[in-house]
Order: structure tokens, then C-alpha cells, then sequence
């Protein structure tokens, strides 16, 4: 921030404008701002929507991880053992692996 101004003033007998001073008025500052939130129930209910979405997400990821899995099942393949990877995929299993099988009535069928 800052002014310059050159003031003048007009000579009676020629009419022409005559340079009196020069003024030079620096003026140097700084501003800090703090916010303080007078109503914290938009801080919570911020958090309980990011909590929300955060528990989407993983839901979106498990869902889209359970689906590759058993698409690659599906089509005769597996993450091999040894690998790094082989976790992404060892929880997927299919319905009938973990249906408890009927028992058969008397021992005859």
C-alpha cells in the first residue's frame, strides 16, 4: 500500500501549474485471520458424513474385490499361493463350499 502525489499549485502570472513537493506515504501491514465455528453440530455432522462415505468406499472396494475374485473362479483361474497377492482372494468362497450338506433320514439315502 502506498500514495504518491505530486501537489501543485497554478502561478498567477503565467497560468501554468508549478510543482510544490513531492509526498511519498508508505504505509506497511499485515493481517491474520483465525475462524472460530460458534456451532460445532456442522463439525459433526461433517464428520459423520466423511465417516459415511469412508464406509462406502471400503464397502465398494470389498464388493468389486469378492466380484474379480470369483470372476477369475469362475473362469478356472486362481492368485497362486506364493504370491504376495494370493490374500486378496483367499476369504472368497463359493456358497456351496460353506452350505452345511442335508442329512440323509434313516441312512438309507
Amino acid at each position: 500500500m502506498g500514495n504518491h502525489s505530486e501537489p501543485r499549485t497554478v502561478d498567477e502570472d503565467t497560468g501554468s501549474l508549478d510543482q510544490d513537493s513531492y509526498v511519498i506515504a508508505e504505509n506497511w501491514g499485515a493481517q491474520i485471520n483465525f475462524m472460530i465455528p460458534l456451532d460445532r453440530e456442522s463439525l459433526r455432522r461433517c464428520k459423520s458424513i466423511a465417516k459415511r462415505v469412508e464406509e462406502k468406499m471400503r464397502l465398494d472396494y470389498e464388493i468389486v474385490r469378492a466380484l474379480k475374485c470369483a470372476e477369475l473362479m469362475r473362469g478356472g483361474f486362481m492368485i497362486h499361493p506364493k504370491s504376495k497377492h494370493y490374500v486378496m482372494c483367499h476369504d472368497v468362497v463359493p456358497i456351496s463350499a460353506i452350505k452345511p450338506k442335508p442329512k440323509k433320514k434313516f441312512g438309507l439315502f
